[in-house]
């Protein structure tokens, strides 16, 4: 079995090469007929779906807050069960949860790397 280093050094490889195949892509698509008018008028429609959707959610005036509101406490529900669910991992306990209609939920376990700024240390 491969190490962790060993898979993270095969992800930045391919990455890179997904990164030269995309701008080889956009190159191309710059030099495509019509494409930049495009996207111009893609970004014109943009704004005016931005502009009626301000002025819907003006109109909604506390029902729309109340909605922004129930998105950020979903998330910090969301969490906090992401917590609760680790320790219950920890302590070496089953983790499910179920729905109204008796449906069973199991976690989905993910681990992600993300760039620190420790001082490197080698394993040899």
């Amino acid at each position: 079995m491969q190490n962790v280093q060993e898979v993270f050094n095969k992800i930045r490889e391919m990455k890179k090469e997904q990164k030269d195949l995309r701008d080889m892509y956009k190159d191309a698509l710059v030099q495509a007929d019509k494409y930049e008018e495009i996207v111009e008028e893609i970004k014109v429609l943009r704004e005016k779906k931005k502009e009626i959707e301000a002025r819907i959610q003006a109109q909604l005036g506390r029902s729309w807050e109340k909605l922004e509101d129930l998105k950020l406490e979903v998330e910090t529900h969301r969490e906090m069960m992401n917590d609760v669910a680790i320790s219950t991992l920890m302590k070496g306990e089953t983790v499910m949860v179920k729905d109204e209609f008796d449906n069973a939920y199991e976690p989905i376990w993910k681990v992600n790397f993300k760039k620190t700024n420790l001082e490197q240390t080698t394993g040899e």
